[in-house]
């Protein structure tokens, strides 16, 4: 990214230096248009020792002046491809700097992620992070359960929990999603209905090639028409660091249970 934002920089400058240069030139070109234009005038008014201007110094000029319209219509022509170049540059930076403010984004976000081991807590982060970066309106994430191999809904956002179905692993596009470890979009966000089985976009949770679960998204913010190159990559980066993030907790919040039901034990033991 930092190659790409120091040649971007360069080419500005070089952009720049092009502009300079050609304006310039320009004007120069216009000055001695100007004053081959006028001479020639001269010479035209003046009539010589025969009674008409002297022809070859008018042809000279004549010549000149038609040079200089050519190297001024090439430095336009020059110019305006720059001018071209210089949009595709500013959209193509505008895009990066869309890129690193979103990845800026998603570090602090999942700094946050990572700083507590409460389950609740971390699907709320989760929640707000899909709301703030993605541009969802209505979703679910639903975790595995590798004894029943089913998914179910533990956060929803735009929908009660009790609406996400309970499904099972390899059925429909959630449990195919879940199974094959691969994301879900469609091909055409307008045109798509909801349907609790058949998210708009479907991604896995996964710890490298683990899958615990999957985050389905239902619909977009009205202000989020469509998805952008850089929601692919947030995609991908996100599901990590979510399912990280929930893997641990649950763990954690294991472990806190079993360590709480062992203490009871041996309170009871030592009364």
């Amino acid at each position: 990214m930092q190659k790409d934002d120091d040649r971007l920089t360069s080419r500005g400058e070089e952009f720049l230096q092009v502009f300079k240069k050609g304006a310039e030139f320009t004007q120069d070109l216009l000055r001695e248009n100007e004053r081959l234009r006028y001479r020639l005038l001269e010479l035209e008014r003046a009539p010589g020792p025969g009674g008409e201007a002297p022809t070859h110094e008018v042809k000279r000029l004549s010549e000149r002046i038609a040079n200089l319209e050519a190297e001024k219509q090439e430095i336009l022509d020059r110019i305006r491809q720059v001018e071209e170049e210089n949009q595709d540059f500013a959209a193509r930076y505008l895009e990066i700097e869309d890129e690193n403010n979103n990845l800026a984004n998603l570090y602090i976000a999942s700094y946050q992620l990572h700083s507590t081991l409460d389950f609740r807590e971390v699907l709320q982060i989760i929640t707000e992070i899909i709301i703030n970066l993605i541009g969802a309106e209505e979703f679910a994430i639903l975790l595995l359960d590798e004894k029943s191999d089913e998914l179910q809904a533990v956060a929803t956002e735009g929908v009660e929990r009790e609406q996400i179905p309970v499904v099972r692993l390899g059925k429909g596009v959630i449990g195919l999603v879940a199974q094959s470890g691969e994301n879900h979009f469609v091909s055409d966000v307008d045109d798509y209905q909801r349907d609790f089985l058949s998210p708009m976009v479907c991604i896995p949770l996964k710890i490298k090639e683990h899958v615990i679960g999957v985050l389905a998204i239902y619909k977009l913010l009205v202000q989020k028409k469509e998805f952008a190159p850089v929601d692919y990559e947030l995609f991908t980066l996100l599901a990590g660091h979510a399912a990280t993030a929930i893997f641990s907790s649950r763990l954690y919040s294991d472990s806190e249970r079993k360590l709480s039901t062992i203490q009871g034990f041996i309170d009871l033991l030592t009364k």
